[in-house]
């Protein structure tokens, strides 16, 4: 009875604490801020450049991109 009661609670403490850090992972958020967010018109990769910010260069095809002011910002 013992050896069960020893197993029984080894298993629902591994199973719960796999459960803490399953949600603990999920539950994390990695949010990058939107200016550091490049689409290249050119050949249509998005990328992450936190140094630049009004102009930036596409790590894949080269070519430099101007930030796009969003429509809203332009009126006022």
């Amino acid at each position: 009875m013992a050896l069960f009661f020893y197993l029984f609670f080894s298993v629902i403490f591994v199973l719960l604490s796999w459960v803490f850090i399953n949600l603990g992972t999920r539950m994390r958020s990695y949010s990058s801020e939107e200016q550091y967010i490049w689409h290249c018109s050119i050949c249509s990769n998005t990328y992450i450049d936190s140094k630049s910010d009004d102009i930036s260069k596409c790590p894949r095809c080269g070519s430099y991109i101007e930030k796009e002011v969003p429509v809203d910002a332009e009126i006022k």
